[in-house]
């Protein structure tokens, strides 16, 4: 039996000159307004390009398949991830447990205002998630995550950070999505982001705890926070 094949999601060419990306991002832009309106089931091709108002020849120019059209959606929501991520969790001058929290209050707000696409976009995940232009992105997010659990945990075996950091980043991301399947207030929203983000203080403290009760890692690194 011969391997099935995983169906081709890169961009046949990038747009170089201004008229190409103004058409791609109206590619784009129709397809967000379709996948959001009919789901990841109903969305084609076919339906992206008339709902941008050009041919589907045209959007085969740059895009071989939907998979490719939603692929392309979903990476740019996965660099808008990496990108928060890189901008919290690289801010070395405040202390690790004050950038988890914003971290944690950062995403939760996003999977909020974003939640009905975030939904579709997991939907159509089976037709490129085991692409390794997929694989690629997402190991990206998790460099900068694991990287910031390496100096969290300094004192930790790897096997234990590589652990927490995974646990921490699926957690994240699960819980996000079904506080998100409802509509929240932002006040809701603080209040919730701030139980996880003390969820994950409190397992992070029971970690390093070996040498110290997690209460007082937690109460040093507050007490660090004040002086920096």
């Amino acid at each position: 039996m011969s391997k099935q094949q995983t169906p081709q999601i890169s961009s046949r060419k990038q747009p170089k000159q201004a008229r190409s990306t103004e058409l791609v991002a109206a590619i784009l832009q129709a397809a967000i307004q379709v996948l959001a309106k009919e789901g990841a089931q109903r969305f084609t091709t076919a339906r992206v390009a008339e709902k941008a108002g050009v041919s589907v020849g045209s959007v085969y120019q740059y895009f071989p398949n939907k998979a490719a059209i939603l692929f392309r959606l979903q990476s740019d929501e996965w660099q808008q991830t990496t990108d928060m991520l890189r901008s919290i969790l690289e801010e070395v001058q405040k202390p690790p447990l004050e950038r988890l929290r914003a971290l944690v209050l950062a995403f939760i707000r996003s999977e909020c205002e974003e939640a009905e696409m975030r939904v579709a976009l997991n939907d159509a995940a089976p037709l490129y998630r085991d692409a390794p232009e997929a694989q690629a992105a997402q190991a990206a997010g998790e460099r900068i995550f694991d990287t910031f659990m390496q100096e969290v945990l300094p004192t930790v075996a790897q096997e234990s950070r590589v652990l927490a950091s995974d646990l921490i980043i699926t957690t994240l991301s699960t819980v996000g999505k079904n506080f998100s399947e409802s509509t929240r207030t932002p006040a809701e929203i603080e209040v919730y982001a701030a139980a996880m983000a003390d969820m994950f203080a409190a397992y992070l403290g029971n970690i390093e705890g070996h040498s110290q009760h997690p209460a007082t890692w937690i109460a040093n690194e507050a007490i660090r926070s004040e002086y920096q």
